[in-house]
């Protein structure tokens, strides 16, 4: 099975997710082959079998693939999706939520960025389903932005694992941006509209509070946590300092009444306590993580990093996949901290897929927010956002709101996990013979794996063997499984 889900995955990582599909053009049944592709690429199995509902096979998508180096194999694709899916009807799932008490359809909204900083980009969003907006930052100054402003960090042959990010805050003046957030409410009523407000000092943190409720806002975040704002004294410089983070939101919640949702900087160890202190000046619920202090790269004939400005570059935000693991550890820090644990949390970071949001809301999240894939492959992500997590509670008979923090009692400290026990890895016979695993553990492990050149066979020394799991991780071909667990003592 894991074979198969790798070879399914390269495939759909073929695929260039066009825009206006020549695919789906081409199809004679009207089938909608881009969106299989897409669903499978974003964890949707089920959901993508969906879209091929009749089809006859006749290759006229794969014909109309505009691909450079060759067609995408999406028949070849159907067949192994088949094979690993099970086929099941649409199913129905409550996926209503709250965001510090105000009722959402659904837990996905767009982040405070690039992906909601207008009017038509905001409202073709809550057309596709989202379930609402953090309007990009705004204050009562208008910032000078870089060019360029962004880069990616890539590994193989992945181009977009992680994204570094020099954008400030909203580029329009105050009252445009509040026109926008009147005209979005005003038209998108049963969507949740949340002003994202900065300040630089305790008169300007209330006086945009004030306005922010004025045009119709739902919820007010405080960003306390931007990585490369121009001027001192903002965003995270803020953030990571709990007395500012107190003092900046007790203005706030003197210019409102709305709830007020503080978002935290990462660029801390311990993100509890400004996160203590945003409760202690009023703040109904928190919002982590922002993204995280970075430099991708130097190019080494300039040496100056990316991105590059007359020769000269800066530290700005990291976001993306990448992130995800991090953003996971603070959620997981502010959701078992006694001052934080049982407030309204909105969880941010390296959300691609249902299956990235589902592991937020199990950890204590009751939304989730997106931009970098946003950035990436559109507001169309939404249809399998919402479609996967759908699946995956009606296959439980569960509500979302039964799920959220269900992870949380599985996790203990350090001391408290058996140390007892070695869960073995079995291996494969016969498998494919490319040495990795002996590779790994002979450079980076135990010498466990003896490797036989002649016949390109792998075998384990469970005496030396500590159950580590490295070659199990690095098998190209996912054949290498760890096995039951065996007490020591």
């Amino acid at each position: 099975m894991k074979q198969l889900s790798i070879r399914i995955a390269e495939l759909a990582s073929a695929c260039m997710l066009c825009h206006d599909a020549p695919c789906a053009a081409a199809c004679p049944k009207g089938l909608s082959p881009d969106r299989f592709v897409r669903s499978v690429r974003f964890a949707n199995g089920e959901g993508a079998l969906a879209q091929m509902t009749g089809c006859v096979g006749c290759g006229a998508c794969e014909r109309a693939c505009i691909r450079p180096d060759g067609a995408t194999k999406i028949l070849a694709l159907k067949a192994l999706a088949e094979q690993a899916y099970p086929a099941a009807p649409a199913p129905e799932a409550d996926l209503t939520t709250q965001m510090c008490g105000v009722p959402c359809e659904n837990p996905f909204f767009l982040s405070s960025s690039v992906v909601a900083s207008g009017y038509d980009m905001c409202a073709r969003a809550l057309e596709a389903g989202w379930a609402g907006i953090v309007y990009k930052t705004y204050s009562v100054f208008v910032p000078e932005e870089l060019s360029p402003r962004f880069d990616a960090n890539r590994k193989e042959g992945t181009p977009f694992i992680g994204f570094r990010n020099a954008e400030q805050i909203s580029d329009k003046p105050l009252e445009e941006n509040l026109s926008i957030l009147r005209r979005l409410k005003a038209e998108f009523p049963g969507k949740v509209i949340v002003g994202s407000i900065m300040g630089r000092t305790e008169e300007e943190w209330e006086y945009l509070a004030r306005v922010s409720e004025e045009a119709g806002c739902d919820v007010i975040e405080c960003n306390f946590s931007c990585p490369h704002m121009s001027g001192g004294g903002l965003g995270s410089d803020v953030g990571t300092h709990p007395e500012l983070v107190k003092k900046f939101t007790e203005a706030v919640r003197r210019g409102t009444k709305l709830p007020v949702l503080a978002k935290m900087t990462p660029n801390v160890t311990n993100m509890e306590a400004p996160a203590a202190a945003a409760i202690e000046g009023g703040a109904d619920g928190i919002a982590a993580i922002n993204t995280i202090k970075s430099i991708t790269d130097v190019d080494p004939e300039t040496c100056v990093a990316s991105p590059a400005i007359r020769g000269k570059s800066t530290v700005s935000g990291y976001s993306g996949k990448a992130v995800k693991p991090i953003a996971l550890r603070f959620v997981h820090d502010l959701k078992k901290y006694a001052a934080t644990k049982d407030y309204p949390l909105s969880g941010i970071g390296g959300i691609e897929t249902w299956r990235d949001a589902l592991d937020f809301l199990l950890l204590g999240c009751e939304n989730v927010q997106v931009t970098t894939a946003v950035m990436q492959y559109g507001y169309r992500i939404i249809d399998d956002l919402k479609d996967g997590l759908v699946r995956y509670l009606a296959a439980r008979e569960k509500r979302l709101s039964d799920i959220i923090g269900g992870a949380l009692k599985n996790f203990v400290e350090a001391d408290r996990l058996d140390r007892h026990s070695i869960a073995y890895p079995v291996l494969p016979a016969p498998c494919t013979g490319c040495g990795r695993c002996f590779i790994a553990c002979d450079d980076a492990g135990h010498q466990a794996i003896a490797w036989d050149a002649h016949a390109r066979t792998v075998s384990l020394d469970k005496m030396r063997c500590v159950g580590c799991g490295l070659c199990a991780l690095v098998c190209p071909t996912g054949e290498i499984a760890m096995g039951e667990r065996v007490h020591t003592k």
